[in-house]
């Protein structure tokens, strides 16, 4: 590959090297490398099943601990709201109302999503604003056909002219209405993360969102923060990061080369959410919370979702406690009975199932001696989620892992059988411990899987092209973590991945 002086200056500005681009461009050439499942998790098999009577135990335990630890929680939230609203822009291109009813048009569409939206459009938390939108941008408003005014509603919720829901990052659109208070997704993870990831009257909470939307979410938190505090009786520090331009892919035409604009410059595309790895990299905290920008519960259920958190990172603690022990034991005394318990640990409580058993101290420690996780998985119900498999890596080693889809060779009888006996999926519900024995961080980029990588047919301007996805927060970039997996229940998992979701009994407040 010739890269000329301006493509060098392009890749220096970004903050890369013309290795790391040379890197990528070979991984285009190589192809997806697809993973060596081995079991479906379930469980009993990969998957915990904690009693009552545990569960009532970790969250004491958790509870007791609390105040003393650094707690933050991680919430990827440079998503933008586009795709939420796909369906509902479809509408407003395609309907009109001179020329057909919305009644014919739903049963030509057949979106189940865009039928729920019209049927209890008045249950959206951002119904009345939309409505005033409307009667301002059309003075005649009141005297419209149903059809009409429909088709203005909708203009008004995705335009500028109106609300511009469809302009904003996902984290900023109204999702929950309590009486007359109207909640973002934002503010809802600020009430959340108050109900377990306090500590000292204080709730730590950092945003990664698009560089474009700092401002926009800084504002967000000075308009809400009194009354989330006062709501909470805690005090809030909210932190930001943006994707680092030198985490960003280069792009390659069908023949692998670098794909060029219009103007002759190479093109590159953020490298998904896989180069959030980055951003977790530079945080530092006993236990770190991490889920999804659009996953978040009315408050009626906040206790509920909060117990199950609590859960998790008091079997987190449990299981950091028991491996730092080990480290310990097996660098001061190595004994027979120590390495036992070390491997009996390694495949029975995070079932690495590829030792031998006969492994020295310095093997055991390599293995332990890294971030830990614990996620929560949800049976599936066919919501939409990476599953839990026992995978084997090129070195040989069996562990669990979160597959994604694409990841899956479609092509292996053998592999799609296992996938078909998977019962859960992960709805990223994640708690971590990313410090060493010692009180130092984990460079978490020495944890990723690079073979995890992944190609995906794009366009630009027009044109095709093929993007490069960097290994997922959750899949390849967590990959050489320990993993645990805990069964938790479906009512702690509530995506908004379309609006029509808001309409769902899991998001409508109990109002006066």
């Amino acid at each position: 590959m010739k890269l000329n002086e301006s493509d060098i200056l392009q890749i220096q500005d970004k903050g890369l090297t013309t290795e790391e681009v040379k890197r990528q461009i070979e991984i285009f050439k190589r192809g997806n490398i697809k993973v060596d499942i081995q079991e479906a998790a379930t469980v009993g098999n990969g998957i915990s099943a904690i009693s009552d009577e545990e569960r009532t135990e970790y969250i004491r335990a958790y509870e007791h601990k609390k105040e003393e630890l650094d707690i933050l929680k991680f919430v990827p939230a440079s998503g933008a709201a586009t795709r939420m609203f796909k369906a509902l822009h479809n509408f407003v291109d395609e309907f009109n109302p001179d020329k057909q009813e919305l009644r014919e048009y739903l049963d030509e569409n057949g979106d189940s999503s865009l039928r729920t939206f019209f049927n209890h459009i008045e249950k959206l938390p951002f119904y009345t604003e939309a409505i005033k939108a409307a009667k301002k941008d059309n003075s005649d408003f009141d005297n419209l056909s149903d059809d009409e005014k429909n088709k203005l509603v909708a203009e008004n919720v995705l335009y500028a002219k109106g609300l511009g829901l469809s302009d904003l990052p996902k984290g900023l659109v109204p999702f929950h209405k309590y009486d007359n208070v109207v909640v973002t997704a934002f503010e809802e993870h600020l009430y959340e993360a108050a109900k377990y990831a306090e500590s000292k009257g204080v709730v730590k909470s950092h945003f990664t969102v698009g560089q474009d939307d700092k401002d926009k979410f800084e504002a967000e938190f000075e308009k809400v923060k009194n009354r989330v505090e006062e709501k909470t009786g805690s005090k809030f520090e909210v932190s930001y990061s943006y994707q680092d331009p030198k985490t960003d892919t280069i792009a390659v035409d069908g023949e692998n080369a670098p794909f060029r604009t219009e103007e002759g410059s190479m093109f590159f595309r953020p490298g998904g959410h896989g180069a959030l790895i980055d951003n977790l990299n530079h945080q530092d905290a006993d236990i770190i919370f991490i889920k999804n920008i659009d996953n978040v519960v009315i408050w009626e259920s906040l206790g509920d979702v909060a117990d199950y958190k609590k859960m998790l990172a008091g079997k987190l603690l449990e299981l950091k406690d028991e491996t730092f022990n080990l480290i310990k034991a097996l660098q001061n005394d190595p004994s027979e009975e120590v390495l036992k318990d070390a491997s009996d640990f390694l495949t029975q409580k995070l079932f690495v199932k590829s030792l031998s058993g006969n492994e020295s101290a310095a093997e055991y420690i390599e293995k332990l001696d890294r971030p830990l996780r614990v996620c929560g998985m949800v049976k599936n119900e066919g919501e939409p989620g990476g599953g839990p498999f026992l995978v084997k890596d090129e070195d040989g080693e069996i562990s669990l892992q979160i597959i994604e889809g694409a990841q899956i060779d479609d092509d292996n009888p053998e592999q799609v059988k296992l996938v078909k006996e998977s019962t859960h999926f992960n709805p990223v519900d994640i708690v971590c411990s990313v410090r060493k024995p010692e009180g130092n961080t984990y460079d978490l980029e020495k944890y990723v899987d690079p073979n995890t990588s992944f190609i995906a047919n794009k366009t630009k301007d027009g044109k095709p092209l093929k993007a490069l996805e960097r290994p997922g927060l959750w899949n390849g970039a967590m990959a050489k973590w320990n993993t645990v997996f805990v069964e938790v229940p479906v009512t702690t998992f509530n995506p908004v991945k379309t609006v029509a979701d808001l309409l769902k009994e899991s998001h409508q407040p109990v109002n006066d």
